[in-house]
């Protein structure tokens, strides 16, 4: 399965942002951040991009940052992670039958990658998904991460509007589930909650064993 090198300069924007976190935060991550689980795993769960103070800092996606302490708890609930996640890569965590990705790899300024940087790093995606053999459905967390996986499946997106708790039939038999974003101003400002939330991973945990 493709995946971009530690050393990644597909996107010299992102690549500058990382050297110059790189010599800010020596003991930092500052590389693509690589997917998290086994490639047999039936679900892909899909976000933006690495956080700046979280997966650049560690290394694994979603992990030490506000987002994290939603969506991994969330999972350890419904029976797709087991062990403990104290936000570390090296905490014993481990995914089952999912795996966690990000549309863009490298951490980008202001947590907003362009469209340039997603269309250059979506070549990964689709490598992604072609590789992963027992694939049958995907968790989009935020329109844009939707976006991304409707374009690496050849979707058209007006015929699949983004949607809270949304479940879309692809072409291909997979299906797209939708959740709005687990970050901390979705959370804060209470367009997500927990219990949102946990609808819909419990809702994609569900349809794994159908």
């Amino acid at each position: 399965m493709d995946a971009p090198t530690l050393d990644c300069s597909l996107c010299p924007r992102l690549a500058a942002f990382r050297e110059a976190n790189t010599t800010a935060f020596p003991d930092w991550h500052n590389a693509p951040v690589a997917s998290f689980g086994g490639s047999d795993a039936a679900l892909l769960i899909v976000g933006l991009a690495p956080g700046l103070r979280g997966a650049n800092r560690t290394g694994r996606p979603f992990t030490g940052d506000y987002a994290g302490q939603l969506l991994y708890p969330t999972l350890l609930k419904f029976g797709l992670a087991v062990g403990p996640y104290d936000e570390r890569a090296d905490d014993g965590m481990h995914l089952v039958n999912c795996r966690i990705t990000n549309a863009v790899r490298c951490v980008p300024p202001q947590n907003k990658p362009t469209g340039i940087e997603a269309r250059t790093c979506r070549p990964f995606l689709v490598s992604e998904m072609s590789g992963m053999a027992k694939l049958r459905g995907v968790l989009a967390l935020g329109k844009l991460a939707h976006d991304a996986v409707l374009t690496t499946l050849a979707e058209k997106q007006s015929a699949h509007k983004f949607a809270h708790g949304a479940v879309h039939a692809m072409a291909n038999g997979l299906w797209l589930a939708d959740s709005y974003h687990c970050s901390r101003y979705n959370t804060n400002t209470r367009r997500l909650t927990t219990e949102m939330f946990e609808d819909v991973v419990s809702a994609a945990a569900r349809r794994l064993k159908d």
